[in-house]
């Protein structure tokens, strides 16, 4: 059956919708009786057919530009109006429109691969980025070698086997300029890894935080290596063998952070960076009340009782007027224990109006040490380093207020 061109009309035009009427009439025909031979044919044939159809779409994308398609009914581009019109994401309609231009504008013979539907467009999307992608020095003939070699290559390779060898083409066509390609291409690599790093995390309030990172690939490889060690079924010989790969990391994670060296742990506000865990004597000696952590997070009894055996934690033990009886088994840094326990008292900077957490925060003397002052914790408060640095400006003078607070005024 061949399609019925009305001649009238454009031939791209008539050839299409005549297609449209075949395939439609189709539709409605049993497969039930195609052969396991003809099937195979037939699915390879619709393939194929479905990627020349890729190409003519993408032809006349590109086309679309140059005679203001969308432009009657103001849409910003014809990607966007495509998008639109035919109820698409218009992110898949613009990485279609990004390759429409790039085949029209420089690459021809993948173009022809398509039509022949000798490609798929996921694998020239591949050979022209990776073609384009080589550096602005390389020659002529060079590039006209990756575009053959990838071509042919299309031929037993999917489009992510392809991206592979497409990131190593230099080392196939000018092995010299390889080296320091691959030089350039993994230092801004990484620099731009670096630069995007971050670091995300929040509590939903029942128990459990939830979080999100993006680090360069080597701190990536460095945390999966220690957490794979750390989850190795060796080291676990009675946690059953089905348990899921994942909870088995999430359990090595949560190791790793309690089980840190505690020479290892970052210093902030003067202190290791440790989690304090707050509990009365009673829960201590095997209460059910609950404790709580540094960041107004509670925990129950059981875990903070577990936690007062670790490491890198700082246990403090409250009595019954909430006062510090002992904190942890840092008793003789004392400097470091008075910090602790102004950070449960004040909570932070004690400027009135400021935010600023105890690790964020300096020890600041009420009454100088160099004037005859004592190092105690009821002479001292805490202060973030802007209001620290305010208290010693003669410019500004402080108040005291009742709250335990203390209140800046600028000097007349």
């Amino acid at each position: 059956m061949t399609a019925q061109v009305d001649e009238t009309r454009h031939p791209v035009v008539a050839t299409v919708l005549g297609l449209r009427s075949q395939l439609a009439s189709l539709s409605q025909t049993p497969v039930w009786g195609l052969s396991t031979a003809d099937t195979e044919a037939a699915l390879l044939e619709a393939t194929a057919l479905s990627t020349q159809a890729d190409q003519l779409r993408l032809r006349l994308l590109s086309h679309a530009g140059r005679v203001d398609v969308g432009g009657a009914v103001g849409a910003t581009s014809p990607a966007n109006w495509l998008a639109h019109e035919s109820r698409t994401t218009r992110a898949a309609v613009h990485r279609a429109a990004r390759l429409a231009k790039q085949l029209d504008q420089a690459h021809p013979a993948v173009d022809a691969a398509l039509a022949a539907a000798s490609i798929n467009v996921e694998q020239a999307a591949v050979i022209v980025d990776a073609v384009d992608d080589l550096p602005d020095t390389t020659e002529t003939d060079v590039v006209e070698q990756a575009e053959a070699f990838l071509l042919a290559e299309a031929a037993d390779h999917d489009a992510r086997a392809l991206r592979i060898l497409g990131r190593r083409l230099l080392e196939v066509l000018d092995p010299e300029a390889a080296e320091a390609e691959e030089a350039r291409r993994l230092a801004a690599e990484e620099a731009t890894a670096r630069a995007v790093a971050s670091f995300t995390m929040s509590d939903d309030g029942h128990g459990t935080c939830h979080g999100r990172f993006t680090i360069p690939s080597l701190h990536g490889s460095i945390l999966r290596k220690h957490l794979m060690a750390l989850a190795a079924p060796k080291r676990h010989p009675d946690r059953p063998a089905d348990t899921p790969t994942k909870h088995a990391l999430g359990e090595a994670f949560m190791e790793y952070l309690e089980a840190r060296p505690e020479d290892t742990v970052p210093s902030s506000g003067g202190l290791a960076a440790t989690v304090v865990v707050t509990m009365t004597i009673e829960t201590l000696m095997g209460g059910l009340a609950a404790a709580g952590l540094c960041d107004g997070s509670r925990i129950s009894a059981g875990e903070a009782r577990r936690l007062a055996c670790g490491a890198g934690i700082i246990p403090v033990v409250l009595g019954g007027k909430s006062e510090p009886l002992d904190v942890g088994r840092r008793r003789r840094f004392h400097t470091k224990t008075q910090r602790v326990a102004m950070g449960l008292r004040d909570g932070g900077c004690t400027a009135v109006g400021c935010d600023r957490p105890p690790a964020m925060t300096h020890a600041h003397h009420d009454h100088s040490w160099s004037k005859g002052g004592s190092t105690d914790i009821n002479t001292g408060r805490l202060l973030c380093q802007r209001h620290h640095t305010l208290t010693h400006d003669p410019r500004y003078e402080t108040t005291p207020t009742p709250d335990g607070k203390v209140r800046f005024h600028r000097r007349c």
